[in-house]
């Protein structure tokens, strides 16, 4: 009777080894996978996500024309707890050369700080390059309104990431008005001064495509794919973080996962109606992957903050903690927790560090992470200009030693 008992508490169900084992949020997140090349990456981000917010205060100061935007360090020293600048913000800026300019401000006489020269020309190459793809913008809008249930999302959200979708400072004006054939803004019923920015237009079925789905194109019309079309119909790229270790157990599921039949991201889905059985949870999760995939698409740089997607869980109809989700999937994102914030990456675009297909308006954010990556670096006397920059062999701008640079 005893050795019965035994052997009934032993026995495991077989839906068992599906699970993954509980743990706490903060566990699972410390327990995945490093990938070196991203985490070196977010070791520049987490900077730049300073001076860009420090930029952002100096170029929204109001000054005359003949002046360029500044800002004084009492100011911004002030501000120095929410900006994450621990050591002040004066030791901020002059970590940066490059970018930041200080200077004893003739008329109110108090140290100021401004843009350099350099600085400023990368900001106005990016303004130029996000007015040049407009009709870029304007597309990506109706795509990710066309992912919602409703077919609109709250201004507020797309506020939150209008930089990551390459949005103009002022594109309730410049695109939403100006497009008023697509675009609408509405009242919130539920909540008062919240406005909802509606799709409005009749959009072609087959006009807006997953970018997994041209992915699948592309991969069947190889000369030398070897796989078959109605395998890969349903199947996401994958790329693991180098020393991943792929367990037979868990490579079947990935591959049952593949397999898995799903409704796209901009395919109508009826909400509210839960599956709970085991297939039906799988492809609501496939579903999830889906949608994040393609938000992902739909940025400049192809990564997001966490937190930001959040706001958008609702109205994709994604009933899943998004987190766990990249967690789970560590084939197709990466999740890294620098700089005071969960940032998501989709992996397949990126190599060495850098997009595989850069567009304008990253390749003018990248010249300012080059500055911050430079440092103190490249000046040599009497210049302003950065010199010694060069390529390393991850995708990343070295430190190239000068003649000043040797003490």
């Amino acid at each position: 009777m005893l050795t019965h008992l035994l052997q009934k508490l032993s026995h495991k169900p077989p839906t068992a080894v599906l699970l993954r084992r509980k743990t706490t949020s903060n566990e699972y997140v410390a327990s995945r996978n490093r990938d070196p090349t991203f985490e070196k990456l977010m070791d520049k981000y987490k900077n730049l996500f300073k001076v860009i917010a420090i930029q952002d205060l100096i170029l929204g100061t109001t000054t005359n024309a003949a002046a360029p935007p500044a800002v004084s360090l009492d100011f911004l020293n002030r501000l120095s707890q929410r900006l994450h600048l621990n050591r002040g913000a004066t030791h901020f800026l002059r970590k940066y050369p490059h970018i930041f300019n200080i200077f004893h401000h003739p008329i109110k006489l108090q140290p100021y700080c401004t843009l350099t020269e350099t600085a400023l020309k990368i900001t106005q190459q990016e303004t130029t390059a996000i007015n040049s793809t407009l009709p870029l913008v304007v597309i990506r809008l109706v795509r990710l309104l066309s992912m919602s249930v409703t077919k609109s999302l709250p201004l507020r959200a797309i506020f939150k990431v209008f930089r990551e979708l390459g949005l103009p400072d002022d594109f309730e004006e410049s695109v939403i008005l100006k497009k008023s054939d697509l675009f609408a803004l509405v009242d919130s019923g539920n909540e008062p001064n919240t406005h909802l920015l509606k799709l409005v237009g009749d959009i072609p079925k087959g006009e807006v495509v997953a970018a997994v789905d041209n992915w699948r194109v592309v991969e069947c019309c190889k000369e030398d794919c070897g796989v078959d079309r109605n395998e890969i119909l349903y199947n996401f790229k994958h790329s693991y973080p180098p020393g991943m270790k792929l367990k037979r157990s868990f490579k079947a599921k990935v591959k049952e996962w593949q397999q898995l039949k799903y409704v796209g991201p901009y395919e109508a889905v009826e909400i509210g109606k839960k599956r709970k059985n085991k297939i039906g949870m799988m492809e609501m999760e496939k579903r999830a992957v889906g949608i994040v995939h393609e938000f992902l698409s739909l940025t400049v740089e192809k990564m997001v903050e966490v937190e930001k997607i959040s706001h958008f869980r609702k109205w994709f109809g994604i009933d899943l903690n998004v987190r766990d989700l990249f967690l789970d999937h560590p084939g197709i994102f990466y999740l890294s927790t620098k700089g005071y914030r969960h940032t998501v990456f989709l992996r397949e675009v990126y190599e060495r560090g850098c997009l595989i297909e850069p567009n304008p308006v990253y390749e003018a954010r990248r010249k300012l992470l080059d500055l911050v990556i430079l440092g103190r670096r490249g000046l040599s006397r009497g210049q302003s200009e950065p010199t010694g920059v060069s390529q390393g062999e991850d995708g990343f701008t070295e430190e190239v030693k000068t003649d000043s640079d040797e003490d």
